[in-house]
């Protein structure tokens, strides 16, 4: 928790920030609409936005850490490890693969499995599914079980799934790709 206290914290900072640059210079609010700097604005989001990919990145290497797995890195920052092989070629986009699949949090909180909800089906190359999954699927092969470590930019992003993944939140699959 006290992660997303930091977060929440930095980010009302930042606000509090813009707010006061709204201000004129000796300290007396404005009579009319405040104008915005547009470029300072969007210097502190972006210097905002690095700052959370930074503790994001850090607390999926911590993950990583904890659970003593040998991930691959792609350039997008997806993680993925491919726990069992499965002994046939990569899966191409345009196939229709199913998988069983459990989704956690980085604080192993169960969100979705395939125990509850069935196993998922998807035409791969057709999006239907968070971006990361869509990227991760095309490094393994059917019949593979596989975790996958997708940054939240890759998944839900900024506002969640609305239902049971919270916003900004990285997600962990632990897949095997059914052989269709």
């Amino acid at each position: 928790m006290s992660l997303i206290s930091n977060h929440i914290s930095f980010l009302l900072a930042i606000l509090l920030g813009l707010a006061l640059s709204s201000c004129e210079e000796n300290g007396n609010p404005q009579q009319s609409v405040p104008s915005v700097d547009t470029k300072r604005r969007d210097e502190v989001l972006e210097k905002a936005n690095r700052y959370l990919v930074i503790q994001e990145e850090e607390a999926i290497s911590e993950y990583v850490e904890r659970h003593q797995l040998n991930v691959v890195e792609t350039g997008t920052g997806l993680r993925y490890c491919i726990v069992r092989q499965g002994d046939t070629e990569l899966i191409k986009r345009g196939e229709v693969i199913s998988m069983e699949y459990e989704v956690r949090l980085l604080t192993g909180d169960l969100v979705y499995s395939s125990k509850a909800d069935g196993p998922k089906t998807v035409l791969v190359g057709r999006g239907g599914v968070e971006l990361g999954l869509e990227e991760a699927v095309l490094h393994l092969h059917k019949g593979d079980v596989a975790v996958i470590i997708i940054p939240s930019r890759l998944a839900y992003g900024l506002l969640g799934d609305g239902d049971r993944v919270p916003p900004r939140a990285a997600l962990v699959y632990k897949v095997k790709i059914i052989n269709n």
